[in-house]
């Protein structure tokens, strides 16, 4: 890493989902980042009008500056468990995600040590095969702001059906995350599904 640079490490879960609507979601589902647990929704519609979901200034203005957005809206975020999978709650957004099983990929990613697969090294060397394997999907680019990212994911489970509204219509039914979020250098897999990820991103200090 070149001088005056850092490098900020964010745990947790990312859900990508598309919806009979044309709205596509993905949530971000944070346990452990510089700033503690949090989480935020990015959205894009039929139109292409793409919204950031952020519970407060401070992560508005970071991921702002990862990625592209036509509108940042600033409001409560929770995401809970529930019996089969997540509850996603914004004034705007009322998702609900069915989880499933591991995915093939998910499994796949399971014989990678955990160490290794959330490796910017391993990252990078693996984006040549996520690109031409999952249409739409990196592992490593550059974000805004003359930022550098990495996704290390190390799991893969499916989402089998979601409901919900958003902005105060039915979202309609589940299908596949097409065509790709465009919010930065990557979208997440074209089938539904919430991958398990350590997301590394450089910036100047």
């Amino acid at each position: 890493m070149k001088p005056g640079r850092v490098r900020e490490r964010f745990t947790g879960r990312i859900a990508g989902v598309g919806s009979t609507s044309g709205v596509r979601l993905v949530v971000g589902r944070w346990d452990d980042s510089p700033w503690g647990s949090f989480a935020d929704v990015m959205v894009e519609d039929a139109t292409g009008h793409r919204v950031l979901l952020a519970p407060a200034d401070r992560v508005r203005d970071f991921v702002a500056a990862t990625y592209s957005f036509d509108e940042h809206v600033i409001e409560p975020v929770d995401v809970s468990d529930t019996s089969d999978g997540w509850q996603v709650s914004t004034r705007s957004l009322s998702l609900r995600l069915v989880v499933g099983g591991r995915t093939p990929l998910g499994a796949a990613l399971g014989l990678v040590p955990a160490r290794v697969a959330t490796a910017p090294a391993w990252c990078a060397a693996a984006d040549p095969i996520a690109r031409v394997a999952l249409k739409g999907v990196r592992t490593r680019g550059t974000a805004g702001g003359d930022r550098r990212e990495w996704y290390g994911a190390t799991s893969v489970v499916a989402v089998t059906a979601i409901d919900g509204s958003w902005r105060g219509a039915d979202l309609g039914t589940l299908a596949p995350v097409e065509p790709p979020c465009r919010f930065g250098f990557s979208s997440t897999p074209k089938r539904p599904s919430v991958t398990s990820v350590v997301t590394t991103i450089e910036r100047s200090a």
